[in-house]
């Protein structure tokens, strides 16, 4: 039979959402903003800490004066949620990396025919890298209030833990879209 010249939609969409993951989770790694402390007692009004998971800064908003590199004084970075996402977010970074490879290996990119079963196991490796990434997410959100902050002090959420929320979710969703490339293998 002649080959399709049309790239299956589910490796479309897992080829589109993942690398969109990819670099929301990695920005949510990176940028130091999982937890934002307000209203800190003895310091000025407008002060707020942003608290990541390698990185502390002090930023005074009516000025906008940033100062990363701040002293952990209260153990912050000690705590095992902060610990695991360590861990855990940079090794999905990696193992999408691993599995965006081998996706581009098993779509068709320079061959007639795609390659179902090598697309299909792309998937199921997205699939895990989104879960590696979601896991310490969900654990720090959970402990959130529990983390180590001056007492009387106002906690919210910061926008690099809504990145790697985010980033998790596309991932997970496009390495479904590629593992549904297994659905060809069993009708071939």
């Amino acid at each position: 039979h002649l080959p399709s010249m049309r790239t299956p939609t589910e490796m479309i969409v897992g080829l589109v959402l993942c690398p969109c993951g990819l670099l929301l989770t990695l920005t949510g790694t990176l940028a130091p903003s999982w937890r934002q402390v307000s209203l800190v007692p003895d310091q000025p009004m407008d002060v707020v800490w942003e608290q990541g998971i390698w990185d502390m800064c002090r930023e005074r908003q009516s000025t906008h004066d940033r100062l990363c590199g701040q002293a952990d004084g209260l153990g912050y970075f000690e705590q095992v949620p902060v610990r695991v996402a360590q861990g855990l977010m940079p090794s999905s970074l990696v193992v999408t990396l691993v599995g965006l490879v081998v996706a581009a290996l098993g779509v068709r990119c320079w061959q007639p025919e795609p390659r179902h079963l090598v697309a299909g196991v792309a998937g199921l490796v997205l699939l895990l890298s989104g879960l590696m990434s979601l896991v310490p997410s969900s654990w720090y959100t959970q402990e959130l209030w529990a983390l180590p902050a001056p007492p009387g002090s106002t906690l919210t959420v910061g926008y690099s833990l809504v990145l790697s929320y985010l980033g998790s979710c596309l991932e997970i969703l496009g390495g479904l879209a590629l593992a549904l490339s297994f659905h060809h293998c069993c009708k071939e």
